[in-house]
C-alpha cells in the first residue's frame, strides 16, 4: 500500500503527466454523457424490447462497443464501430492495393493521406450503417417513434445526428491519442466495456443469493474469473526473443554495433481480430437462414448457430478462432521485411544466414508460437458461452473471456505501460516493485 501511494505521488507530481490524465478522464466523461442522450424523435421509455433484442448476436457485440448507446437508442448508437471498420479496410488495402502501399511508406505525408481516407471511408460507413439503423429501430420498436416527426424526416434526422456523434466520438478518440495518455479508440471502447462491469457482477450476485447457489458459488465464479484474467494477461504479454548481433563498423574514430538486441515475437500478435471475425462469421448463417425463426422453436442447422452455448457452437467458433489467428498474423506480419532491414543495418541471427535463411527463420519461430497462443485465444473466446452453460447470468458471463476480456486486459496493459514510461522517463520508479510493465509493443524491427 506504501509503495502505491508513493507511486500515485510521483504521478501527481509530474503536471505533463497529470494533465494527460485529466484530459483523458474528461473526454471519457463527455463520451459517457453524451452516450445516455436518446436520438431526437425518440421516447427512451418505450425501448424496453429494443434493448433487450440488441443485446442478442452480432448486434449484443456492437452494443456493447458502444458502450450501451446502441440499445438506447443514443446520439452515439453506433459508437466508434464505423470508424473501427474503416481502418481495417484502409489496412487490407495497404497489403493489397500498390497506392496505398506507395502511400505507407511516404511517412507523414503519406499517413495523413491515409487517415483522411479512413476518415472519408467513415463517413460512408456510416452513413450506410445510420439507415440501416433506422430500418432496425423502426421494425423493433416503432412505438418509440414519435410520430410528429414523420417518416422521411426522421430517418433524414437521425442518420445526420448518428454520422456526426460517430465522428465526434472519433474525434474525441484522437484527442485522447494526443493529449490524453494512452490510445484514444481503445480507450473509448474499453470504458463502454468497463461499464457494464458493475452491473452484470451485482446481478449475478442477486442471482446466486435469490438462487441454490448461494454466496459460495458467486465467489467460486469471482475466482474463475480472476485465473482467466491472469491467464490473459500471460498471453497479451508472452513474446518469443529472437537474439540479433550487429557487425562492429568503425567511422573516423568512433566504433558502431557490434551490440546483441531481442526481436520480440508477440505470442498473440493477432490481438483481438481472431475473435472478431470468427463472431461476425458465425452469426452470418443465423442471419442469413433463421433471422426470423425463433431460438426456442429452431432446429438442426439454424439451432447450432443460434445458441452460444452449444456444443457444435463453440467446436466451429474454436476452429475459426484459430484460423484467423494465422490468417491476421500472417497479414501484419512480414518476416521477409524484417530480415531485409537486419541485413540493411549489418545484423544477423545467430547460427543463421542473413536473408531468406533469416526471414524462413523468424517465419518458422513465430509459426511455431503462434499455435499456442491461437489455441489459447479458442479457449478465451468459447469461455463466455462455456459460462452461460453452467448458468452464469448472460451479462456477467460475457465477461469471463471473449472480446470484452482480451480488449479490457489489452487496453489497461497498454495504459499502464504508457504511465510507466513516463515515470521511467523523469527518473521515478515504475509502476511495479520488480520488472516492467512490457505492454502490447509490436515485434521491433531491427
Amino acid at each position: 500500500m506504501k509503495k502505491f501511494i508513493e507511486t500515485i505521488k510521483n504521478i501527481w507530481s509530474i503536471e505533463d503527466l497529470r494533465n494527460r490524465i485529466l484530459t483523458t478522464l474528461l473526454l471519457v466523461l463527455i463520451y459517457r454523457v453524451g452516450s445516455y442522450i436518446a436520438l431526437p424523435g425518440i421516447d427512451a421509455n418505450a425501448l424496453t424490447n429494443f434493448e433487450k433484442n440488441s443485446n442478442q448476436g452480432i448486434l449484443g457485440l456492437v452494443n456493447m462497443f458502444a458502450g450501451g448507446s446502441f440499445s438506447r437508442a443514443s446520439i452515439f448508437a453506433l459508437g466508434i464501430m464505423p470508424y473501427i471498420s474503416a481502418s481495417i479496410a484502409i489496412q487490407l488495402l495497404t497489403i493489397a492495393v500498390p497506392y496505398f502501399q506507395k502511400l505507407q511508406k511516404e511517412g507523414e505525408s503519406g499517413r495523413k493521406k491515409i487517415n483522411q481516407y479512413t476518415r472519408i471511408l467513415t463517413v460512408l460507413v456510416t452513413g450506410f450503417q445510420a439507415s440501416a439503423y433506422v430500418a432496425y429501430l423502426r421494425n423493433q420498436s416503432g412505438g418509440a417513434i414519435i410520430p410528429e416527426y414523420g417518416t422521411f424526416f426522421f430517418w433524414l434526422s437521425t442518420t445526420i445526428v448518428l454520422t456526426a456523434g460517430t465522428l465526434f466520438v472519433m474525434w474525441l478518440g484522437e484527442k485522447i491519442t494526443d493529449k490524453g495518455i494512452g490510445n484514444g479508440t481503445s480507450i473509448i471502447i474499453m470504458m463502454g466495456i468497463l461499464a457494464r462491469l458493475p452491473q452484470a457482477i451485482i446481478a449475478e450476485f442477486s442471482s446466486k443469493v435469490a438462487g441454490s447457489g448461494g454466496p459460495i458459488l458467486f465467489l467460486i465464479e469471482i475466482a474463475v474469473f480472476i485465473m482467466i484474467t491472469v491467464g490473459l494477461i500471460l498471453l497479451v504479454q508472452g513474446t518469443r526473443k529472437i537474439p540479433v548481433n550487429y557487425a562492429k563498423r568503425i567511422v573516423g574514430n568512433k566504433q558502431y554495433g557490434g551490440v546483441r538486441q531481442f526481436i520480440p515475437l508477440k505470442v498473440n500478435a493477432a490481438g483481438v481480430m481472431p475473435i472478431i471475425f470468427a463472431q461476425a462469421i458465425m452469426f452470418i448463417p443465423a442471419t442469413a437462414i433463421g433471422f426470423a425463426t425463433n431460438s426456442e422453436s429452431a432446429s438442426g442447422f439454424v439451432r447450432i448457430f443460434s445458441d452460444h452455448t452449444n456444443g457444435w457452437y463453440n467446436l466451429i467458433y474454436a476452429v475459426l478462432v484459430i484460423v484467423f489467428t494465422y490468417f491476421y498474423t500472417a497479414l501484419i506480419f512480414n518476416p521477409t521485411q524484417m530480415a531485409d532491414e537486419m541485413k540493411r543495418n549489418n545484423g544477423f541471427v545467430p547460427g543463421v544466414k542473413p536473408g531468406k535463411a533469416t526471414a524462413d527463420y523468424i517465419g518458422a519461430v513465430m509459426d511455431r508460437i503462434t499455435l499456442p497462443g491461437a489455441f489459447f485465444l479458442a479457449l478465451v473466446g468459447i469461455m463466455p458461452g462455456l459460462a452461460a452453460a453452467f448458468k452464469v447470468n448472460s451479462n456477467f458471463a460475457t465477461f469471463f473471456g471473449g472480446t470484452s476480456l482480451l480488449i479490457m486486459v489489452g487496453v489497461i496493459l497498454d495504459t499502464l505501460q504508457q504511465i510507466e514510461s513516463q515515470l521511467l522517463m523523469r527518473h521515478y520508479d515504475g509502476l511495479m516493485s520488480t520488472g516492467r510493465i512490457k505492454g502490447r509493443t509490436a515485434p521491433a524491427n531491427a
